[in-house]
C-alpha cells in the first residue's frame, strides 16, 4: 500500500511541528467577533493565505485549513448552509497555495471541526444526520487538495466516530483524530485520555491526540497518559497558548512564545511527535516552539514528566456555550 505523504514525513523525521490558531491570527487581520472565519476563504484569500505563511516560515510543516466550522451546522447560523461546498474547497485550495509554494515538505490538513450540537439521546441531532453533514465537508476539502482530514476539539465520542465515519465514506484521504479535555482531565462529555485512545484506535486512526483545553498543563497530562497506553500510536499535542482570561471584556491568554517552547520540548519528551499550538497562539510561538525541539538534545527530554495542572475546575459548559465555541 503507498504511503501518504504524512506517514512519509513521519518516518523521515522525530517530530512535525504544525501550527497554531487560525482565528486568532485572523481576528487580528479584521475579522469581526461572531463573524463565520470560513466565509473569508472567498471574500478575503489572500489575508487566509497570510496567516497559512507566516505559520510555514515560522517552523510548521502541516498548516490546518480554515474550514473548523465549515459543516452545514455551524454554517446555518449565519445562513451559508449551502454554501458548505464552496467554504471548503476554498479553504483547502487556500492552504494549498501556500503548501505548494513553500521551501520544504508542508501538509495541508483539512480541518473539521464539531457540529456545534448535542448528539442524541442528550440532544437532537441524530448519528446518521452527524455523518451526512461531515461527510459533505470531507468530501469538499479532499476536493479543494487536502492531504489529511483532521477531526478536532471534539468532546463527544459518538460525535468523533461519526465524523471518522462520514470522511470515510467519501474520501481516501488518511485521517487524523483529537478531543479535548478541559474538564478534570475528561471531555466535557467525561472522555478519558485512556478512553479516547482506545476508541479512536479501534476506528482504525493511526494517529490521535488532544487539542485546545485548558494549556500546557494539561495536555502534558494528556499525551502522558495517551503514550503509556499506547506507546507505540502516532500523538498530536496541540495546546491552547496558556489559560484564557477575559480582561476588560477581551479574550486573551497568557502562554508567552517561551512558555510554548517549554511546553513543545516538554510534550515531545512524553511522546507527542506531531506538536503544535491551537487558540491564542501565532507564528511568533511556533517559532519559539521550533528553536527550542531543534536545538534541545533528545536524550534530555525522555526523563519528563508532566506537570501538574493547578487549573480550578471549569464551570459545567452550556448547550449555548457549545454553540459558540471554536478555535480562537
Amino acid at each position: 500500500m503507498t504511503k501518504n505523504k504524512l506517514e512519509l514525513l513521519l518516518e523521515e523525521q522525530d517530530y512535525v511541528l504544525i501550527d497554531g490558531a487560525m482565528g486568532t491570527m485572523l481576528m487580528e487581520a479584521g475579522l469581526e467577533q461572531g463573524d463565520p472565519p470560513e466565509e473569508w476563504n472567498v471574500l478575503y484569500p489572500e489575508r487566509v493565505q497570510n496567516v497559512h505563511r507566516g505559520y510555514v516560515e515560522a517552523g510548521s510543516q502541516i498548516v490546518l485549513t480554515n474550514s473548523f466550522g465549515g459543516t452545514r451546522f455551524r454554517l446555518k447560523l449565519h445562513n451559508f448552509q449551502d454554501r458548505v461546498a464552496e467554504f471548503n474547497i476554498a479553504a483547502a485550495q487556500n492552504g494549498r497555495a501556500v503548501a505548494d509554494n513553500a521551501d520544504k515538505p508542508v501538509i495541508v490538513a483539512g480541518s473539521i471541526g464539531p457540529s456545534g450540537e448535542i448528539m442524541f439521546p442528550l440532544g437532537e441531532l441524530q448519528y446518521d444526520d452527524a455523518v451526512a453533514g461531515f461527510a459533505e465537508q470531507a468530501a469538499a476539502l479532499t476536493e479543494g487538495g487536502a492531504d489529511v482530514l483532521w477531526i478536532e476539539t471534539m468532546s463527544d465520542l459518538n460525535e468523533i466516530k461519526a465524523a471518522i465515519e462520514g470522511a470515510r465514506s467519501v474520501s481516501e484521504l488518511p485521517i487524523v483524530a483529537t478531543m479535548t479535555f478541559d474538564t478534570n482531565g475528561h471531555t466535557m462529555m467525561g472522555v478519558s485520555p485512556e478512553q479516547a485512545l482506545r476508541e479512536l484506535r479501534a476506528t482504525g486512526s493511526l494517529i490521535v491526540g488532544g487539542n485546545c483545553g485548558n494549556g500546557p498543563a494539561e495536555i502534558e497530562e494528556v499525551i502522558h497518559k495517551m503514550h503509556r497506553e499506547d506507546p507505540n500510536i502516532v500523538l498530536v499535542a496541540k495546546s491552547n497558548a496558556g489559560i484564557p482570561l477575559l480582561i476588560k471584556g477581551e479574550l486573551s491568554y497568557d502562554g508567552t512564545p517561551e512558555v510554548m517552547a517549554d511546553y513543545a520540548v516538554r510534550v515531545r519528551g512524553l511522546g507527542a511527535r506531531i506538536i503544535g499550538a491551537c487558540c491564542g497562539s501565532s507564528p511568533a510561538h511556533i517559532r519559539a516552539m521550533a528553536d527550542a525541539l531543534a536545538n534541545t538534545d533528545p536524550d534530555t527530554v525522555a526523563s519528563f514528566a508532566p506537570k501538574q495542572t493547578s487549573t480550578p475546575t471549569p464551570k459545567p459548559r452550556t448547550r449555548e456555550h457549545r454553540r459558540s465555541r471554536r478555535r480562537r
